[in-house]
This record gives structure tokens, C-alpha cells and sequence, in this order.
């Protein structure tokens, strides 16, 4: 099992249209590449973060997806409206394997 965390830091003023970005694009996922993603938010650390989380079976599963969203005009064109709401360079993929 893959579970996968993408991270992103939230631009200054823009945590409610984070929150509500994070909602849509998990929500569009689901629907469009039947895939459930999680939307979470730090307790600690940094809160001005945002995350998404989803396990998948195998590395390769989630590569699949991977190559299926960037081809995905919808997914690109909603991704690239909300680009002002996350800090530059800001995003992270943590990838972990069940043991």
C-alpha cells in the first residue's frame, strides 16, 4: 500500500479559498478519476498548509493517475485559476509505503 501527501503552503489571506480550492479539486477527482482524496490541515507546525492524502495499491497506480490528471484540461485549467492562492515552489509530494 502507497500512502501519498501532497503539501502545498498557503499564500497570505488566501486560506479560505484554499480550503474551498482543496474541496473542489478533491471533489473533482473523485468524480472524474474515482479516486477519494483526504483534505487536510496542519494542528502544528506551519498552519498556513494545506494537504491532500490518498493510499493507493501500488506506486504504480498512482503514477497512472498522475499522467491522467496532467492531460486532464479541466483538472490543469482549475489547478492553474487557483495558482495565486499557494506560495511559489511550495508544493510537496511525501510518498510512504506500508510496512
Amino acid at each position: 500500500m502507497i500512502a501519498i501527501t501532497r503539501t502545498a503552503s498557503i499564500a497570505p489571506g488566501k486560506t479560505g479559498e484554499a480550503v474551498l480550492f482543496g474541496h473542489q479539486i478533491a471533489k473533482y477527482i473523485k468524480e472524474a478519476h474515482k479516486v477519494s482524496l483526504e483534505v487536510l490541515m496542519p494542528i502544528g507546525g506551519n498552519p498556513a498548509r494545506i494537504a491532500w492524502h490518498a493510499r493507493y495499491d501500488s506506486l504504480a497506480q498512482w503514477e497512472a493517475l498522475t499522467a491522467k490528471l496532467l492531460a486532464d484540461k479541466a483538472y490543469m485549467d482549475l489547478v492553474s485559476k487557483h495558482a495565486s492562492t499557494f506560495l511559489p515552489a511550495s508544493v510537496h509530494d511525501h510518498i510512504w509505503r506500508t510496512v
